[in-house]
């Protein structure tokens, strides 16, 4: 039996909300405590270390440096590869209490989660939905 428009419809919503609400709970999982890590920083890092790589005479001290340099460089494709933080946490409020309610996701869930409570605010959750 085919779909119906309306049907096709509500499953396309599903998935760009899936896709929104993925996307957002990703980003937030590549957040670590503390100061923020920049492009600008870690291409900063990566000068220094090529600097230091540059100097060093110490085979052993050089190795680790260029572990390091890797490692750096790495960070540096992640950061560059991941969407603006502010835009996924849009995509996020504009979906989730219509995503939250079909799916009979909570709000402590969303918190344990790591989602943090303003936005949750925000996207028109509260502790009693």
């Amino acid at each position: 039996m085919p779909m119906s428009k309306e049907h096709k419809d509500a499953l396309a919503r599903g998935r760009r909300e899936a896709r929104a609400i993925k996307a957002y709970l990703e980003a937030l999982g590549n957040r670590r405590p503390g100061r923020p890590v920049t492009p600008e920083s870690l291409q900063a890092r990566i000068d220094r270390l090529d600097e230091k790589l540059a100097a060093e005479t110490d085979p052993l001290k050089k190795v680790d440096l260029v572990q390091q340099r890797l490692d750096a460089v790495e960070a540096l494709k992640r950061v560059e590869a991941s969407a603006d933080l502010d835009a996924l946490e849009e995509g996020f409020i504009d979906h989730a209490k219509g995503y939250s309610e079909r799916k009979g996701i909570s709000y402590a869930a969303w918190r344990e989660a790591g989602v943090p409570a303003g936005v949750l605010r925000k996207a028109g959750l509260s502790r009693t939905s």
